[in-house]
């Protein structure tokens, strides 16, 4: 499996959260040399999400994948469960790993483009670029998605709910729900703590959009779950409030769209990545 061997070659680093009046640790991943690139996963996510792509982005980039706060391996950030107060813990934690003269791209998916937007009006010049990955967040109504009830299930039948689970939100087409990907999802549940599905029909990324001074970009999948049947709206909303936007569309692919479309997702990227 892919996660194995990133894992294996990933240095992991922590930082406390003791200082911001917290317990316990906020971990993240780095591979990689070069100009730094910030990985902030989806909700009930870990930065198992990005595990299609780092291997390719390390090639160009120092990559650092956060397990935000109440996620994955890191403890929940003190204060109140929303996404301000997940961001300033990462704000701090990135300001003891990278010191303050700390220079990075950020970008985030899903749950993480809003916790990155809020990150990005907090950081101000600290951030190169901001991009947002199947955003929601914007302001506008989401579109109603069942997920059923995995807690009572055990073996097989666990594994096969969480198939039809990826599929209703996360994934387009079923033939791409492989064993990396369930494994993935039973990891991410089993071990999420902070619940962030609430905050995805709010305008909290939008509110946010006139305090971020790094230079924005986009990109969704052609059938994100998450915002389909929207997009065009969403992206014109976007592009009005943020001119200098750069944004892209992947052709087939649902929420999850740099797992399910990992070469078309890394090179829309890399190209926004290194866009003037």
């Amino acid at each position: 499996m892919l996660f194995e061997t990133l894992h294996a070659q990933a240095q992991r680093l922590t930082t406390s959260l003791a200082p911001l009046g917290g317990e316990g640790e906020i971990v993240w991943y780095r591979w990689g040399s070069g100009p730094v690139l910030v990985l902030l996963h989806g909700g009930t996510g870990s930065w198992r999400h990005w595990v299609r792509n780092i291997g390719f982005l390390a090639e160009s980039y120092t990559v650092l994948a956060a397990d935000m706060p109440g996620l994955g391996e890191s403890a929940m950030a003190p204060g109140p469960a929303e996404p301000h107060s997940v961001a300033a813990a990462l704000a701090a934690s990135l300001a003891e790993l990278l010191g303050p003269e700390r220079l990075y791209d950020l970008a985030g998916f899903s749950f993480g483009s809003n916790i990155g937007t809020h990150l990005a009006a907090i950081e101000g010049a600290h951030v190169r670029s901001h991009t947002i990955i199947g955003a929601a967040s914007l302001g506008f109504q989401r579109q109603p998605v069942e997920l059923l009830k995995i807690r009572d299930k055990q073996g097989e039948e666990r594994m096969a709910t969480h198939r039809l689970n990826l599929n209703a939100l996360m994934l387009k087409n079923p033939a791409n729900i492989d064993d990396e990907a369930v494994r993935i999802q039973e990891w991410n549940t089993v071990n999420a703590r902070l619940r962030s599905r609430g905050f995805a029909s709010g305008s909290s990324l939008k509110d946010q959009l006139p305090h971020v001074a790094a230079p924005m970009r986009a990109i969704w999948g052609e059938f994100d779950q998450v915002a389909w049947p929207h997009i065009p709206q969403r992206l014109a909303m976007l592009h009005e409030a943020r001119p200098e936007l750069i944004s892209h569309i992947i052709p087939g692919a649902g929420h999850w769209v740099m797992y399910e479309a990992p070469d078309a997702f890394n090179a829309a990227l890399l190209r926004m990545l290194q866009a003037k």
